[in-house]
């Protein structure tokens, strides 16, 4: 005989929502270890795991690319791939202690299944369908950003900058100057093309960069007009 014990309470507490029907619950935090050992008592988490990741896509994509308006297509993806891998994942489920809630066969248990990352990160993306289920988009995207947004600040993060709308900030508190990006060059077959650009303040060439495409070209150019604007003012201070 199978006896099943969740602290609904507790988990929700943890969670900071409140279910509407509890066994979603049950169902996100079920290994498929005690669904094969009971024969379908349960049933595990492996299809809420299979929508999580794909809410979860969603609501980072949605997220980063509104917030990071230059950022490339490739900067974007390495940004959404920081944060919603593995290891980013099972951190989060750490945060609110998943493993003491996962169901498990006793073999699972006793070996500390409910320690690994794959295991902790799996269970975090079955815990978001779950929520996705119960509450809808709103709820998901609520619970999903508590944990993505801290991350954001961390300095991994910050290695992807946008160059384009940090160097407009700059260039804003002037307002009579004007700035603009100017294609001077490609060359290449379709599917490896090399872009150049420059960045212009009232016509001057303040930055120069290439890339793979012409928004990578683009942010390279005010990378390189950022350094130089940081140059110019550690001048100004010695």
């Amino acid at each position: 005989m199978y006896k099943i014990n969740i602290n609904y309470e507790e988990f929700e507490r943890r969670l900071k929502y409140k279910f509407n029907k509890k066994n979603y619950i049950l169902t996100a935090l079920t290994h498929s270890s005690f669904a094969n050992e009971t024969k379908g008592l349960c049933e595990s988490n492996e299809r809420l795991e299979f929508l999580g990741d794909s809410v979860l896509s969603l609501v980072v994509s949605v997220y980063i690319f509104s917030h990071y308006p230059s950022l490339p297509e490739g900067d974007l993806t390495k940004l959404r791939s920081s944060l919603v891998c593995e290891k980013t994942l099972c951190e989060f489920s750490k945060s609110i202690d998943v493993s003491k809630f996962l169901i498990m066969s006793k073999g699972e248990k006793s070996s500390k299944g409910n320690e690994l990352p794959s295991v902790l990160a799996d269970a975090f993306e079955a815990i978001i369908a779950a929520i996705y289920l119960d509450g809808g988009i709103k709820k998901a995207r609520d619970f999903i950003l508590r944990f993505i947004l801290p991350e954001m600040k961390k300095p991994k993060i910050n290695n992807l900058e946008d160059y384009k709308t940090i160097l407009q900030e700059v260039v804003q508190r002037n307002p009579e100057e004007k700035l603009s990006y100017v294609m001077v060059g490609q060359n290449g077959p379709d599917h490896a093309k090399q872009f150049w650009s420059e960045v212009r303040i009232n016509d001057k060439v303040i930055g120069k960069g290439m890339g793979k495409s012409k928004k990578e070209a683009q942010q390279q150019a005010a990378k390189q007009a950022l350094t130089c604007f940081k140059n110019k003012n550690l001048n100004k201070k010695t």
